[in-house]
């Protein structure tokens, strides 16, 4: 699927919390409704790190509006890792990486292969 799109409160809600994790990683997963990203699903379990988030799969429910992963770098680079690239070919079609200063010119979105994809920020 190309044209995702993501609601403005969700991203607010994305960068508020990835600032209030600093300096660990914020992480969660995506929840769309067709193609329009409108809410994060926060797994209890996970774990946040100085340099990484343990998703807990096996806690995750079986949820078919749940899109992919979004995830903050507590640096100023939102280009995915090694081990980002991996993860997303494992779960989801769309990631987000969201780095310091977590705000509106800090995120950006990935596919499955780590390749940059445009999200449009709609109301």
């Amino acid at each position: 699927m190309t044209g995702w799109k993501i609601d403005r409160e969700c991203l607010r809600m994305i960068l508020e919390s990835s600032r209030s994790m600093h300096p660990r990683e914020f992480a969660g997963f995506l929840r769309a409704d067709g193609d329009i990203i409108r809410e994060v699903l926060l797994m209890p379990g996970m774990i946040h790190g100085d340099r990484h988030a343990i998703f807990r799969l096996a806690m995750l429910p079986i949820d078919y509006s749940i899109v992919g992963t979004v995830h903050s770098h507590p640096s100023h680079s939102n280009r995915p890792s090694r081990e980002d690239i991996l993860m997303f070919s494992k779960y989801g079609k769309v990631h987000i990486i969201v780095c310091m200063p977590y705000d509106e010119r800090s995120w950006r979105g990935y596919d499955w292969r780590g390749r940059e994809i445009e999200i449009e920020v709609i109301e």
